[in-house]
């Protein structure tokens, strides 16, 4: 994991790393915790979602949420793998799911203090496309992969501070919900870049724990 410069050692435009760590330098006294929920689809080659018949579609939804037995669960080799390759690299895994849609699975990484948690969350992605290319299928985060009254898929963000986590800590709570309130749309326009699709999978609420 590294931060990518031009000649002039400067960050270049999509390194936002550094205006992150910046920022949870300046809060360093607060102890911010995350923790990250990452949803995705597996796929074949031929952009189908993985184990969905090939002419058709699976059942409805329903019991594909962290189900067991064939039929119910596609892709736990894959998932299993990943989970292992993680452990191994020293990412702070912490859990996974079946999620709602057949093939679509979710891993949690965290609680991780400041910019330590993006560096977990992307070399945990990096790990799953790597794993998913030994077994010659597709890991994608798209958030609408397949149309219709099928689930999305995102990345939902846990988070908390010091005072949080202390007695009363409901009152920090209430205080950092009242300030983000303020700043709604500013933070969906940030996130979306435009584009309407992602909209439909923003999670703009942020679990405190």
């Amino acid at each position: 994991m590294c931060e990518v410069l031009n000649y002039k050692q400067e960050p270049v435009a999509t390194n936002n790393r550094r205006t992150c760590k910046a920022v949870m330098e300046e809060v360093k006294e607060d102890r911010p915790w995350f923790g990250m929920e990452q949803e995705y689809t597996l796929l074949d080659v031929d952009g189908h979602p993985f184990g969905w018949p090939k002419q058709g579609f699976p059942g409805p939804q329903g019991p594909y949420y962290c189900a067991v037995g064939t039929g119910n669960v596609y892709g736990r080799d894959v998932v299993e793998a990943h989970y292992r390759a993680c452990m191994f690299a020293g990412v702070k895994i912490a859990g996974t799911n079946a999620e709602v849609m057949p093939a679509q699975w979710e891993y949690q990484v965290g609680p991780c203090e400041g910019i330590s948690m993006g560096d977990h969350l992307w070399i945990s992605r990096f790990l799953l496309h790597r794993t998913c290319e030994d077994f010659g299928i597709i890991a994608s985060f798209d958030p609408k992969p397949v149309n219709g009254d099928w689930n999305g898929a995102g990345c939902h963000t846990n988070y908390s501070t010091e005072a949080m986590r202390q007695k009363d800590g409901i009152v920090a709570i209430n205080k950092a919900v009242e300030k983000l309130s303020k700043r709604h749309f500013s933070h969906i326009k940030a996130y979306d870049h435009s584009k309407r699709r992602r909209r439909c999978r923003l999670h703009v609420i942020i679990y405190l724990f």
